[in-house]
């Protein structure tokens, strides 16, 4: 289920917001302070930000896309139309703007579209290709895997949900030439990192608690098997980088 962290001033404009959401599709994290958004993003896996669209949100604009570059942006509340200006420092920053009142009933779906795993998804639309993915149970093992990146996805867990044992999805998973099941999971992993990482705000032990790895050390091991770099080269690396860098010979693990 995507997570936005929401600085929306106002408990009327956010609870407006929270009816606009289609039950169960989308989880908000209320935040009162920047202090506490900032937190946030710093302990939790969040698909976005959003900010109040009126003149303290838009204030916030440039200090948080120099901290948070990567981070997809939507703008929520009341805009008039005299309110061009502000309109066109959301525009410039690459924000989706949803207008209290005039979006309400679309909020959801645009949300989902602005997320970072809808840009991970993106990012990784080639993978099934590079990676020799070419039966639907390793397709459908794929996508699993991809939607799971806020806890470390278990091979076991992925058979039950494919309604197969979990040797018959390890060994299909591998078959033709494609990767273990294994490196397939620690590259999504190491793919959301990198775009974590792509934050100056965040740094590696931030991502290391946001992904649940056990310490900065399994980051940086998971890292190396799966990129052949350590953590520290992710943000020049980028998601296309990480996968670029594992199929080229990294995809085959001992486990």
């Amino acid at each position: 289920m995507p997570a936005f962290a929401a600085l929306i001033p106002g408990r009327a404009s956010l609870a407006t917001l929270r009816r606009s959401l289609p039950r169960g599709g989308i989880r908000l994290m209320p935040c009162r302070t920047r202090a506490q958004l900032l937190q946030l993003l710093r302990e939790r896996l969040m698909d976005g930000v959003i900010l109040g669209a009126g003149e303290a949100g838009t204030a916030e604009i440039p200090e948080f896309r120099a901290q948070f570059p990567v981070f997809p942006l939507v703008a929520w509340g009341g805009i008039r139309p005299d309110d061009g200006e502000a309109l066109a420092a959301w525009t410039r920053a690459g924000a989706t703007v949803l207008v209290e009142g005039v979006d309400d009933a679309v909020a959801g779906e645009l949300l989902k579209r602005a997320t970072l795993a809808a840009e991970r998804r993106r990012q990784l639309s080639d993978a099934p290709r590079l990676l020799r993915l070419t039966d639907p149970l390793q397709r459908h093992a794929w996508e699993l895997v991809v939607e799971t990146v806020d806890r470390p996805a278990r091979t076991s867990e992925l058979a039950r949900a494919l309604a197969v044992s979990r040797e018959h999805l390890s060994r299909q998973f591998g078959a033709g030439g494609a990767p273990n099941l294994k490196r397939v999971i620690d590259l999504v992993r190491v793919v959301t990192a990198a775009q974590l990482l792509g934050n100056p705000a965040l740094e590696a032990v931030d991502v290391a608690r946001v992904l649940h790895f056990a310490s900065l050390s399994h980051l940086n091991r998971t890292t190396r098997r799966i990129t052949g770099h350590p953590a520290s080269e992710l943000p020049r690396l980028g998601p296309r980088g990480v996968l670029t860098s594992f199929a080229r010979g990294n995809t085959r693990s001992r486990a």
